[in-house]
């Protein structure tokens, strides 16, 4: 909602039908309907179709597979934002990004800032570009 209240056009996925219908319900309550869908998905098929994206925000979802049509469906100077769950500070896992694994995975981008400790990874990057 805090994209789409600053004029940005908003696609949402969600696998959870339940968490794309509270979605749609706030950005209805926020008056940003028109700017903003969401979809249930699921990203385990891979990402969908879709026109390059400016800002791409990936939160507590993690699959290799995913890393290089993520870079690819950036615009040319699109910024990334994607945070993890890490075996760094936590327990090992099966969902969880191994030491460096971010920063490996998405080195074609300009690194803005990156973290690792309790049990979380994060990345902002920017894609090449205008």
């Amino acid at each position: 909602m805090w994209l789409a209240r600053r004029g940005v056009d908003v696609v949402g996925v969600d696998i959870s039908p339940t968490a794309i219908a509270q979605a749609r319900e706030l950005a209805a309550a926020s008056g940003v309907s028109d700017r903003s869908r969401f979809e249930v998905v699921d990203l385990d098929t891979g990402l969908p179709a879709g026109p390059p994206a400016d800002v791409i925000v990936c939160h507590l979802f993690r699959d290799p597979r995913l890393y290089t049509p993520i870079i690819e469906r950036l615009a040319p100077g699109g910024l990334l934002a994607i945070a993890v769950l890490s075996v760094v500070g936590a327990a090992p896992g099966r969902f969880r990004a191994a030491p460096g694994e971010l920063t490996t995975a998405f080195g074609e981008l300009q690194v803005i800032a990156s973290g690792e400790g309790d049990g979380l990874a994060w990345l902002l990057g920017r894609r090449p570009g205008s």
